[in-house]
């Protein structure tokens, strides 16, 4: 056998022993969070038609996507995302429901870039989808959730950091930006390479005055004063909706508890074309990337066939890990395995005893040499 078999291939990694039970842990501890607020499991393949990934849709490039083909020629894609696979569920499935819909997921993400910079190509996803219900109360209840989900298990150092795409698509929309050049700079924007959208705004004659506001976007953060001043600043209606909004959000957060662990920031922004409003991340300390990720995206299920508003979040959990070992989170993980050993003339009375032990919950293993 060629010794480079043993090994695993770029992005993957295997997972075993106590890393692995520290996993299944926090997976459960999250899960436990999520279905406190009354959402229930849902599974989709693996694997999609490429179409529910297409540009159309706004989800992962294509160069990024793990493609293959089944015996019919049709064109199959491993998942980079789960948000369109649970939009199209809900439009097969529940085309017709009206009230509110609560979808819980876990599974593993597929994403084939070619600069990893320490990223895993897959990563373990757990997910929340609030489906059929547009108000800032929905909102509130993702963040709430996010910030309940977190601290089960162990975080307490973090941040979930709040946006609206609806406010930067205002000031694209007033600067008379066509639909390249927003996206470019959207690009820019999320990425913080604010010198390069400068000069793409020079590039393409945006008026100074319009730029000033494009590019002041990364002043806007921090507590409701910012949220106020980028009120005052903004010349059209939609995103000064986009602050009300926000505000009316920050506002049901304090009735949750939880706003000591959310900040606002109208420079955060996704690559994921599909959101429409409510944008946020959750970032903690040691890991340079957001451990959660989400938003509110009114119009994704229109391309499966069911014109419904939906929010919803994702959890990187190998990030959560990450961050719970690096801030030194000491998890609880099963006890230990009990070896009892047994002899040909004693198996009976070991067998009773580690049966005793199971019962009470404890893990035991026989080993012994008998029937050899």
């Amino acid at each position: 056998m060629s010794q480079r078999l043993l090994h695993t291939p770029e992005g993957v990694r295997d997972l075993y022993g106590k890393e692995y039970a520290e996993k299944l842990y926090v997976e459960n501890r999250l899960k436990e969070s999520i279905h406190l607020y009354g959402y229930e499991d849902i599974q989709t393949p693996t694997f999609e038609f490429f179409d529910i990934f297409s540009r159309e849709i706004g989800t992962t490039p294509s160069r990024e996507l793990y493609k293959f083909f089944d015996k019919d020629g049709n064109t199959l894609v491993l998942r980079p995302d789960f948000t369109p696979s649970i939009a199209r569920c809900a439009a097969k499935y529940f085309w017709e429901e009206q009230v509110p819909l609560r979808f819980c997921y876990l599974g593993n993400t597929f994403t084939n870039t070619s600069s990893l910079q320490g990223k895993l190509r897959e990563v373990t996803q757990l997910g929340v989808e609030l489906i059929n219900d547009p108000s800032a109360e929905a909102d509130a209840e993702m963040i709430s959730l996010v910030v309940r989900a977190l601290r089960s298990t162990g975080l307490e150092r973090f941040q979930v950091a709040i946006g609206d795409v609806e406010y930067f698509k205002g000031l694209c929309e007033e600067a008379g930006l066509d639909e390249e050049t927003e996206l470019d700079l959207r690009a820019f924007i999320s990425g913080k390479n604010y010198f390069a959208a400068q000069a793409l705004l020079e590039e393409r004659g945006v008026k100074e005055a319009y730029q000033d506001r494009l590019l002041r976007l990364a002043d806007f953060f921090g507590d409701m004063e910012s949220l106020s001043e980028a009120g005052a600043m903004a010349g059209n209606e939609r995103s000064q909706r986009a602050v009300e909004r926000l505000e009316r959000t920050a506002s049901l957060l304090k009735l949750y508890g939880v706003q000591d662990y959310v900040s606002f920031d109208l420079g955060i922004l996704s690559k994921y074309r599909y959101y429409t409003g409510m944008v946020f991340k959750a970032y903690t300390y040691g890991i340079g990337e957001a451990i959660v990720k989400g938003g509110r995206y009114d119009r994704l299920l229109q391309q499966f066939g069911k014109d419904a508003p939906a929010v919803g979040s994702v959890m990187v959990v190998d990030s959560i890990l990450e961050a719970l070992s690096s801030q030194k989170v000491k998890l609880p993980v099963p006890e230990a395995v009990r070896t009892i050993s047994y002899s040909g003339d004693n198996y009976c009375e070991k067998l009773a005893e580690a049966q005793r032990l199971r019962s009470q919950g404890i893990p035991v293993k026989l080993t012994g040499t008998a029937g050899k």
